[in-house]
């Protein structure tokens, strides 16, 4: 083969891969209240032991407990240190002087929530928890004004207060939150199933349902309904955190992991999806650090303004863990997924995105 036909042929190959990455569909994903300690360094060792936290202690340490903190994340979280560590990109490591704080000083949910879905904090407007629809638009909102993506942006969430953060009225998108149940005339068999176990089975909350309801309800809407931009909310680890349950906050942990692989495993066997989506994970928010303080989380615990965000797929490059040091902000993941699906955001209040 001449030069110039190999030049050819190589830059046929690359074109290829070029637009094999390119972001056509979104999936974002929160983990309520998961703190970056966790997630950078496993599971801590002065929680691991009190009798107060873990109702078996020694079994816990036996479980998620390795001198190496290195290998105890791997263990809390094997999908986000294997998969993403190798082929996506991890930021908030603080002990790296990778720093990923929360633009809003109110440092609850959903405060933090708007911010991520926005793209910019509202501290006057957005000051508490309460079913209060959201006067800003989030980035959902503008995707389901486009027409490639019309009826094709749903949300879930596990708190009953989703409905009113996306503004399920106003944008048009649904939001299947709370204990709301499946609905339409062609659900799933699961979805049937789904819909009569939730009544059945009663979760320890008022206004949040257990986290099994919230993923297979999205499992079954994503292979069924194809969506292009879809965000799965996961709550359990805020709320097993608040009763001071440290086992089951490491296990809501482990199981969202578990998750978010069943989710980029299916998306990657799948025609439509494969090598064209993007997944960002992040948190809304952080929590204390001394048994006193972790159960909780505001603007009187410094701590609960440090958060994480993780991307993964197409438009990523691989460089794992953050390990430069730096200032990033979850404001900056909503123009960052406009950025990967090409677009400039409508919202000039909005961050920058991550490069």
């Amino acid at each position: 083969m001449n030069s110039k036909l190999l030049f050819t042929t190589i830059l046929l190959v690359l074109s290829g891969l070029v637009q094999a990455q390119e972001t056509k569909n979104i999936i974002l994903i929160t983990l309520d209240g998961l703190r970056w300690q966790e997630v950078f360094s496993g599971a801590d060792s002065l929680f691991l032991r009190d009798a107060e936290m873990v109702k078996y202690p020694q079994s816990l340490y036996e479980e998620f407990w390795d001198s190496d903190p290195t290998k105890r994340r791997e263990v809390l979280l094997p999908f986000f240190w294997s998969t993403i560590a190798s082929q996506g990109q991890l930021y908030g490591n603080r002990q790296l002087g990778s720093l990923v704080n929360t633009k809003n000083t109110h440092w609850f949910s959903y405060p933090g929530y708007n911010e991520i879905l926005t793209g910019f904090a509202d501290d006057e407007r957005i000051s508490s928890n309460d079913k209060i629809n959201n006067p800003n638009t989030t980035f959902l909102e503008y995707l389901n004004q486009m027409e490639a993506f019309q009826g094709r942006v749903l949300a879930f969430g596990s708190w009953d207060v989703f409905p009113y953060i996306i503004h399920e009225e106003r944008s048009g998108i649904p939001v299947n939150a709370g204990f709301n149940q499946a609905e339409g005339e062609n659900l799933s068999d699961k979805e049937e199933l789904l819909n009569k176990l939730q009544k059945e089975i009663i979760g320890p909350w008022t206004e949040v349902r257990l986290d099994a309801f919230t993923h297979h309800f999205a499992m079954e809407a994503l292979k069924n309904q194809r969506p292009r931009a879809l965000y799965i909310a996961y709550g359990e680890t805020d709320d097993w955190a608040h009763e001071n349950h440290y086992d089951r906050y490491l296990w809501a942990a482990m199981q969202t992991d578990a998750y978010i692989k069943e989710i980029w495993e299916w998306v990657q066997s799948d025609p439509e999806y494969r090598d064209n989506t993007s997944l960002i994970i992040t948190t809304d928010h952080g929590r204390g650090v001394r048994k006193d303080t972790w159960l909780g989380h505001g603007s009187s615990i410094p701590e609960s303004s440090e958060t994480w965000i993780a991307l993964l797929g197409a438009g990523v490059n691989p460089r794992g863990e953050i390990a430069e040091k730096g200032q990033w902000y979850n404001a900056q993941i909503a123009r960052t997924i406009f950025d990967l699906l090409g677009m400039d955001y409508p919202d000039q209040k909005a961050a920058s995105p991550l490069k």
